[in-house]
């Protein structure tokens, strides 16, 4: 009797399910996949077509959709290979393409998954980063400018700090580097890079710069939720298995959400007197992306005090210091990234650092737990006399920031002055001023008819021009 006779006929191996492959692993790495998918595509992309003003709506969505399918191509052609593959650097890998048949079939570098598998999963986390790198920049930066800049950042930026923290050869994630889901990889690379883009690329002109409302705060709300609610496949996936520590993951990344949340809420209510819509979706942002470097290795209770501390931290950068410090003033980061993304990730890799649980990064890295070298968080190691292995522990936590931000520095600022070679940044003034129209030809929305712009004034049946007014409580875009 052969081994395949024991397993029911829909679990036996087979040609299109080898021993190594699990099904229920794969099924939910493909649902994850296209929850963290969801996030971009319609996500992020009704999220800026709504907070941005109305001129700007096309544009602003239009950049995010640009980049989910420029990503994708890049990847399959290069960018995966150079994240994941062969290594040639201690920071990088080989150039190689993602397409062929034979390798699209084998077993992926982790998990009980094909590569395929695996090349689209990563592909969603690389798209989203340069999606929120585009966030800093709204507003102003030339379209064209952008299509050159999305393959090139992908190429000399992504893919050095993905091998260098998440390839299985690189040299942090060789030291014992805790980012368990992307606060480095994604968000505090895209914080940084996104604020060193904004800088090179200039300004917003001075009126959108004062008075830059929101044209559809409900759209803008409808997109947060897909955020949030795709961040389950965002945080949920990345154990490339169906185990008790994706579950973890999940529910501490609500946790810590939700507690944020309402830990911004209450600081507007107490310091400005209003609740703010807008806040809470910052501090839903913040809390995602601070319990992201540790979801699946830190306790529930740690997660709460995660997200007060992300709900509160971010906060004050953004309402106190910001508004206190030149350069912040100087660098136009339309949505506020640098805070909700560069702070809340680097706050949330230092907070991992203090509550990486031994046990639960034992379910996840798969260690022998006699001799645990590394992933004790410094409370932890404290406790279990093993102090030196918790101060360890934080300051690897603490080389994985500074080398993450150095790189998207140098390699932002490189990437940007060698495309002003070739197309300006910035849009003209004279663009800037009218918007989506000049852009693209384009508006969001109709205004007249069936489409089509009527030119002249609007008039009652005596041929009176009617001043148009905004509704009460919300600013006219």
């Amino acid at each position: 009797m052969t081994d395949a006779l024991l397993f029911p006929s829909n679990l036996a191996p087979n040609e299109a399910s080898p021993e190594w492959f699990n099904k229920a692993d794969n099924a939910w790495q493909l649902t994850a996949a296209t929850l963290v998918g969801l996030q971009s595509v319609p996500g992020l992309i009704i999220l800026y077509g709504g907070a941005v003003k109305k001129k700007w709506a096309v544009n602003s969505a239009f950049m995010a959709l640009y980049a989910f399918a420029c990503v994708l191509v890049c990847w399959v052609l290069w960018g995966y290979q150079l994240s994941f593959g062969d290594k040639l650097f201690p920071f990088w890998g080989r150039v190689n393409t993602a397409l062929e048949q034979d390798y699209l079939l084998r077993k992926a570098f982790l998990g009980m998954i094909p590569n395929a598998t695996m090349v689209f999963f990563q592909f969603v986390f690389a798209a989203i980063t340069l999606i929120l790198i585009a966030g800093a920049v709204l507003g102003r930066m030339n379209f064209y400018a952008w299509m050159l800049f999305v393959p090139l950042w992908l190429t000399f930026s992504y893919t050095f700090v993905a091998f260098s923290i998440w390839s299985t050869n690189g040299f942090l994630t060789k030291a014992g580097i805790i980012d368990y889901s992307g606060g480095y990889v994604i968000h505090l690379s895209s914080g940084v890079a996104g604020f060193t883009a904004a800088y090179w690329v200039g300004p917003r002109t001075t009126k959108d710069r004062e008075r830059f409302p929101p044209n559809n705060i409900l759209l803008m709300l409808a997109g947060a939720g897909l955020l949030w609610m795709g961040w389950t496949g965002f945080n949920g996936g990345d154990p490339y298995v169906v185990s008790i520590d994706a579950s973890l993951a999940v529910i501490n990344t609500h946790v810590c959400t939700a507690t944020s949340l309402l830990t911004w809420l209450m600081l507007d209510v107490v310091v400005f007197g209003k609740p703010s819509v807008i806040g809470a979706v910052q501090g839903m942002i913040t809390g995602l992306v601070c319990i992201t470097p540790g979801a699946g290795v830190v306790t529930g209770w740690a997660a709460v005090i995660m997200g007060l501390c992300s709900g509160s931290i971010p906060w004050f950068t953004m309402m106190v210091v910001h508004k206190r410090s030149v350069l912040l003033q100087k660098v136009d980061d339309t949505m506020a990234v640098f805070h909700t993304h560069a702070i809340a990730g680097s706050l949330g890799g230092i907070l991992t650092g203090l509550f990486a649980e031994p046990k639960l990064n034992r379910l996840f890295y798969g260690f022998d737990p006699e001799i645990p070298t590394n992933y004790v968080g410094l409370f932890y190691g404290i406790d279990m006399n093993r102090a030196g292995t918790g101060f360890r522990q934080l300051g690897i936590q603490i080389i994985g920031i500074v080398f993450v931000v150095v790189v998207n520095i140098v390699m932002t600022s490189i990437i940007c002055l060698g495309v002003q070679l070739v197309v300006p940044l910035r849009m003209s003034d004279e663009d800037m001023e009218i918007g989506d129209e000049a852009a693209h030809g384009e508006e969001a929305y109709a205004i007249w008819g069936q489409g089509e712009k009527f030119e002249g004034s609007i008039c009652n049946d005596f041929d009176r021009p009617i001043k148009p007014r905004a509704t009460d409580g919300v600013e006219m875009a």
